[in-house]
C-alpha cells in the first residue's frame, strides 16, 4: 500500500540557526494510527508543525527534507493551503474559541465544498462519536472541562473533513480515564470516519494503546520505530518509556552510546 503521508531526511531550524529535527524518516500509510513518541524536546511537536504547515509562527522553517502527501509536496506551505488539501491539526495550545459556545465553534469551520446541510450532516456525524458535545451545544467553550475542550477541539477539526488527522499531545493534563476514552474515540474516528491518524504524545503506555506503528525520537532523531508490538517488546522501551525498571531514568540514546562504547572498547 503506497503512503499517504511520507517524511524524508527533514530537517528544521528556528532563528535560522537553531536545529530541532534533523533528518527525521517517517511514513503513515491510509486507514493507519501512527505515533509519534518522545520525551519533552525531542521534537515531536516541531514534526507535526512542519507537516501541518504552523512552523511560521515560530519562525521556523524546513531547510531540507520533503514532506509528501498524496503525492505533492507540501512542505513551508502555508497552513490553509495543507488543510485544503486534507490534513487537520489538533494542537497542544489554544485548542477551542473559548468565547463561543460549542455549537458556535463547530460552525466556525467551513469545509471546502460543504453547503448548509452538508455542514448540518457531518456535524451531527461528529457529535455521534462524541454524544457529551451534543449535550453542551450552548455551553460557552471556556467553561468545559479539559476533557470536553479536547472533545471540542477534535470535533472541530474534523469538521474540515480531513483525510489525515494530527493530534498534539491529547493527554497532556488530563484525568487517565478522560485520556483513556479519548483515545478510545480515535480508534473509532479512523474505524468509522476512515480517517488516517497521526497522534503525539510523551506518554508511550498511552500512545501504543491505540497505534498501529510508532517513532521513537530523540534529539530530534528518529532512533526506533516499529510496529505496536515491537515497541511493545523492545527492552529498551519498556525500561525507558514504560518504567519497567529503577533508578534514575537516562535518555535512549544516552544509553545506547554508553551500551556501544562497552561494547567496542570494554
Amino acid at each position: 500500500m503506497s503512503a499517504l503521508l511520507a517524511v524524508e531526511t527533514l530537517e528544521v531550524i528556528y532563528h535560522r540557526t537553531i536545529t530541532a529535527v534533523q533528518g527525521i524518516n517517517l511514513t503513515v500509510r491510509p486507514g493507519q494510527i501512527v505515533a509519534i513518541l518522545g520525551t519533552n524536546g525531542a521534537g515531536k511537536t516541531t514534526t507535526l508543525r512542519a507537516i501541518s504547515g504552523f512552523l511560521g509562527i515560530d519562525d521556523a522553517r524546513v531547510t531540507e527534507g520533503t514532506i509528501t502527501f498524496k503525492g505533492q509536496r507540501i512542505e513551508n506551505r502555508p497552513p490553509h493551503e495543507i488543510a485544503r488539501s486534507g490534513i487537520a491539526l489538533v494542537p497542544e495550545r489554544e485548542k477551542v474559541f473559548p468565547n463561543l459556545t460549542v455549537s458556535e465553534n463547530l460552525s466556525a469551520v467551513i469545509a471546502a465544498g460543504a453547503g448548509r446541510a452538508g455542514r448540518r450532516q457531518r456535524e451531527e456525524a461528529i457529535i455521534a462519536l462524541f454524544p457529551r458535545l451534543g449535550d453542551l451545544r450552548a455551553r460557552v467553550a471556556g467553561l468545559l472541562s479539559g476533557g470536553e475542550r479536547q472533545m471540542l477541539a477534535i470535533a472541530s477539526a474534523l469538521m474540515c473533513q480531513p483525510e489525515l488527522l494530527l493530534v498534539d499531545e491529547l493527554s497532556l493534563g488530563l484525568a487517565p480515564v478522560v485520556v483513556e476514552d479519548l483515545m478510545m474515540r480515535l480508534k473509532q474516528i479512523r474505524d468509522q470516519l476512515r480517517i488516517t491518524i497521526v497522534i503525539v504524545e510523551q506518554s508511550t503506555t498511552v500512545a501504543l494503546a491505540v497505534a498501529d506503528y510508532g517513532y521513537v525520537l530523540e534529539n530530534g532523531r528518529v532512533v526506533l520505530d516499529g510496529d505496536r508490538a515491537r515497541l511493545l517488546s523492545h527492552g529498551d522501551i519498556q525500561e525507558f518509556y514504560l518504567g519497567h525498571t529503577s533508578g534514575d531514568r537516562r535518555s535512549y540514546r544516552e544509553v545506547k552510546q554508553y551500551r556501544r562504547s562497552r561494547r567496542w572498547y570494554g
